[in-house]
């Protein structure tokens, strides 16, 4: 059986490369002077920078992506200003039918971290969800609060200050965090929600990751939500963070893999995508702020087939990029989906 399934997404994919590859004859000495426009999602920002001056070379496509945010890619698309956008959260039902004939792809896979600025401690920091949900609301406001001590039996926490930061603009980041926080808290999802933008009631907002990051970093006490990526690579300290096994985790790749390991074997739906807070049964270092990046696309557009050829390439040979930026390759399952919904993208009439 599992034979079986390898072989038939095969198949699905050679269908998907034999539309991408359309009525263009193949010459590596012919380039095309293709352009294609891209905004969203910060998130995967740093995997597809990766993506941009490889799928030029494979393809001589240009893309040029700017990262205003997700919320900012699903209003591109759906104007249609842009020839794709780019979102960390997929289209609710009003936004699908707003888009007016888009199909939303998973094309990568990561976590959000959470950073803080406590200067001086001797250890890194442990946090669990009900804990997070209640410094976002406002109930907890010092680092020494009992709740957090309880967690960190080991470290001596001073009495700061609590500065929550916060996603101003639209984002897709705010949206799986938000996921995570409604899941395990009833009272975070009836009050705040889950959605690109929420109304947190306490703390201070800024714009996309460099802003809330900068505010972290100059600010005592702080701490927000970022892609694992970016706190990396900015040398950002970041909380272990529990999980429903009870162990304290990184968004690290075994963390992020673990995460995934329950999807379902076929997905026909993004509502099948949503991975936060992952059952007992995902493992012991399965992090329970991990979440799928989609790409955004018309289903009909005089671009297409440039379209199909970036995004197929992006969710085969661009995953390979995925591991050194802490993302993790699409699963097989995943990349099934991804071609479906890929198949669907045709030439304007």
């Amino acid at each position: 059986m599992k034979r079986a399934g390898f072989a038939t997404l095969a198949l699905v994919g050679a269908l998907v490369l034999a539309a991408v590859a359309g009525q263009a004859q193949a010459s590596s000495s012919a380039k095309q002077d293709t352009q294609l426009v891209g905004t969203g999602a910060t998130f995967p920002f740093p995997l597809i920078s990766k993506w941009i001056p490889e799928v030029a070379k494979a393809y001589g496509i240009n893309v040029t992506y700017s990262p205003t945010g997700s919320g900012a890619g699903i209003a591109g698309i759906t104007a249609r200003t842009v020839d794709f956008g780019a979102s960390d959260a997929p289209l609710s039902a009003q936004q699908l039918t707003d888009c007016k004939g888009c199909v939303v792809i998973p094309w990568g896979l990561a976590a959000v971290s959470i950073p803080y600025n406590l200067p001086g401690l001797n250890g890194r920091v442990h946090l669990n969800g009900a804990t997070l949900a209640n410094i976002y609301m406002g109930s907890i406001t010092s680092w020494n609060d009992p709740a957090i001590k309880k967690l960190n039996p080991k470290l001596t926490l001073p009495d700061t200050k609590i500065t929550p930061v916060y996603r101003s603009d639209s984002s897709g980041t705010t949206f799986a965090y938000t996921a995570y926080l409604s899941a395990v808290s009833g009272q975070f999802s009836s009050r705040v929600g889950n959605n690109t933008s929420v109304n947190f009631p306490t703390g201070v907002g800024a714009r996309g990751s460099s802003g809330v990051a900068g505010v972290v970093k100059n600010t005592p006490g702080a701490l927000t939500y970022v892609d694992a990526a970016y706190s990396i690579q900015n040398k950002l300290l970041f909380a272990m963070i529990q999980n429903r096994a009870g162990r304290f985790t990184t968004p690290g790749l075994r963390g992020i893999t673990q995460a995934v390991s329950t999807l379902p074997k076929k997905i026909t739906s993004p509502a099948q995508l949503k991975i936060v807070d992952p059952p007992k049964a995902a493992g012991k270092l399965a992090y329970p702020i991990t979440t799928f990046t989609y790409v955004i696309l018309p289903t009909s557009s005089a671009k297409a087939a440039d379209l199909r050829k970036f995004v197929y390439w992006a969710v085969t040979q661009g995953q390979k990029f995925a591991p050194p930026l802490f993302f993790v390759p699409l699963p097989t399952s995943v990349k099934a989906y991804a071609y479906r919904e890929l198949a669907k993208v045709k030439v304007a009439a």
